[in-house]
């Protein structure tokens, strides 16, 4: 039958690119295109599909991290229309002997495997923790600098070295910590 067929595979453990135990499935539509392929060069084409299926969700599970904050690269978690992508033309590749194509394939299901899942959660939790301070860091420093600027170019006060290393210490205590400011007022000199 050349008509449409929708697998939803089963979940499969697969270690991602890090080796991280994952819990990975899909979903794949797929026909049949050409009908003596399918019957004369594979035994069973259904239970053909089913195995390619399985194999090339592991291999393209395989290919990526389960996710990663410090890079750009293509993950499973942060991806999903590369990998989505990525896995149709793998089935595509795999299934052509048989004259079935691929119309549609993405993942159903993406966890870390239950063994590792509260140590991910963690990783991950840290992970961004660590995303967002060095952010906030950024963020804090180029408001420091804009702040130095403004103060000399407009005459406002004239600091020496040491005066303006403090006023940076301060500044970015303030704008970096994470607990409100209580401003203490100094009602001497700092010499």
């Amino acid at each position: 039958s050349v008509r449409a067929n929708n697998v939803v595979s089963e979940k499969l453990k697969v270690n991602d690119l890090r080796g991280n135990p994952i819990e990975i499935a899909c979903n794949v539509v797929w026909r049949v295109r050409d009908t003596a392929q399918a019957s004369f060069d594979v035994d069973d084409y259904k239970e053909f599909v089913n195995i390619q299926i399985e194999a090339g969700l592991r291999t393209v599970g395989s290919r990526h991290p389960y996710d990663d904050f410090e890079s750009e690269e293509v993950t499973l978690r942060g991806s999903a229309d590369v990998v989505n992508r990525e896995l149709l033309e793998e089935l595509n590749d795999r299934l052509k002997v048989a004259g079935v194509v691929v119309d549609e394939a993405g993942l159903t299901h993406l966890a870390y495997a239950s063994e590792i899942a509260s140590a991910m959660l963690k990783r991950q939790q840290a992970d961004a923790i660590i995303a967002a301070r060095a952010k906030i860091v950024l963020g804090a420093v180029g408001m420091v600098e804009d702040a130095l600027t403004k103060l000399s170019q407009d005459g406002i006060v004239e600091m020496d070295d040491e005066r303006r290393a403090n006023m940076v210490s301060n500044l970015m205590v303030v704008l970096c910590g994470e607990k409100e400011a209580h401003p203490i007022v100094n009602a001497g000199s700092l010499y």
